[in-house]
């Protein structure tokens, strides 16, 4: 899969991010992107998903048309390069620092919760999707507050060794159940969609 548009990177990202006042981490950006391409909602656009990081107070002003343009460019080549990795199956969660678990598994939940679950029902919870797949989102859910019921017992002070070693168990579920998801739910979609817009065309 080529892309359209070129990624610029994550630390020149994070830069465009907050010189546009976004609180939302690039992590967490990422992975709703992922949501949304792996999505049953078939009317959620990217420019829906990418409003979604503002507040609706707080949407940034794109003052002249060669902006506007420009912040939808660098939007959408992280979006064709998270369609690009979702299109090979190597999505994954992010690489995070091990050493300090209890930020680990704060930075984990939001990925999962605030992140792929979040894009993938695209503000619809009443999606119809086969049995199987509800089955399967409802799971990264569970996993979402595993990484929640962590961060409260490393905020405690408890094992951390063996908190530590139950979080790595964890994302292993959360990457083989995004794997599951992109493998036998979101690349079938794909391909139906190209092959209709090849019938269309």
């Amino acid at each position: 899969m080529q892309r359209q548009n070129e990624y610029i990177g994550d630390d020149n990202f994070k830069k465009f991010l907050s010189h546009y006042g976004c609180e939302v981490p690039l992590e967490v950006i990422k992975m709703r992107f992922a949501g949304a391409i792996c999505s049953p909602n078939q009317l959620l656009r990217p420019a829906d998903v990418i409003s979604s990081f503002w507040e609706e107070e707080k949407q940034p002003r794109l003052e002249t048309k060669n902006e506007a343009e420009l912040f939808f460019k660098f939007f959408m080549g992280l979006w064709d390069k998270i369609f690009e990795d979702i299109g090979f199956n190597k999505f994954k969660l992010s690489r995070q620092n091990e050493d300090n678990p209890l930020c680990l598994a704060q930075i984990r939940y939001e990925e999962v919760e605030n992140g792929f679950l979040e894009g993938f029902w695209g503000g619809c919870h009443n999606l119809k999707i086969p049995s199987y797949l509800g089955e399967v989102v409802d799971s990264l859910t569970e996993l979402s507050e595993v990484y929640r019921i962590l961060a409260g017992r490393l905020q405690k002070g408890e094992d951390r060794e063996l908190l530590s070693k139950t979080l790595k168990d964890t994302d292993k579920m959360v990457n083989k159940t995004l794997s599951f998801i992109i493998e036998n739910y979101a690349l079938p979609k794909i391909k139906n969609i190209g092959d209709a817009a090849m019938l269309d065309s």
